[in-house]
């Protein structure tokens, strides 16, 4: 079992009609560059101190198209992956002195269904050299939180529900796994993390995220596709994508 702590970067991209545009709307050389800038951690000029808000509509329509092939590229990385993977909210520091998964959910907010982008970037890796380089994690898409209820039947929805790894672009499933695939239940695994975060001195606070390991093995990314997790069992049988060009 692998779990990690993680830092999220959050993405918001704002959708413009593209009715507004205007005779000055930025034309597909301006966009183009301004993704150069964004992609290469420029300070960017960007479309010009003077442009009108239907102009600036127009503009922020187009860059919202293009955005996702320089966000999720499928070379996000020197050896990238993605992996079926879970999150937990944290409530308070109180998890990591959690003996059993019903215990573990008074300190818990909430549990996010969540695809982990990892970068296998260290040549012949070892479990250590993996803990070393906080398990290879780059990055992420959640999906949305699920708010916890803190008794035994939320308990045994995380151990039944069933992980289904689909490519949506042609329909083909690619795997599947059950919660107590993590420890039995994988709020075990999250007593754990909890626990050795705190040996290693550092204490939990309201709000953090705790990745808790993945479901099936990490797979290569390819360019092209579409991966959809759904998490059958859960509320809603939530779900949670992400398309790589």
């Amino acid at each position: 079992m692998r779990g990690s702590a993680l830092l999220m970067l959050g993405l918001l991209v704002v959708q413009a009609p593209l009715t507004l545009a205007g005779s000055g709307c930025p034309d597909a050389s301006a966009v183009s560059g301004y993704l150069d800038d964004f992609a290469a951690l420029r300070v960017s000029h960007g479309f010009g101190k003077d442009i009108s808000h239907a102009d600036a509509a127009c503009a922020c329509a187009k860059l919202t198209a293009a955005l996702p092939a320089v966000l999720v590229p499928a070379a996000f990385g020197a050896l990238p992956r993605y992996e079926a993977d879970f999150l937990i909210v944290v409530k308070d520091a109180g998890l990591a002195e959690a003996t059993t998964p019903l215990a573990a959910l008074a300190h818990i907010k909430a549990v996010v269904p969540f695809i982990e982008l990892p970068d296998i970037m260290i040549a012949a890796p070892t479990g250590a050299g993996l803990v070393a380089t906080n398990a290879a994690f780059r990055g992420g898409v959640k999906g949305t939180p699920i708010p916890v209820e803190a008794d035994a039947k939320f308990v045994d929805m995380l151990a039944d529900m069933v992980v289904v790894i689909r490519e949506d672009l042609t329909g083909q499933e690619i795997g599947r796994a059950k919660g107590d695939v993590l420890m039995g239940n994988l709020l075990n695994a999250a007593i754990w993390l909890a626990k050795a975060l705190r040996d290693a001195g550092m204490e939990l606070k309201p709000g953090d995220l705790l990745s808790l390991g993945g479901f099936k093995g990490a797979a290569p990314t390819r360019a092209g596709t579409r991966i959809t997790l759904r998490y059958l069992g859960l509320p809603g049988d939530p779900a949670v994508s992400v398309q790589f060009y």
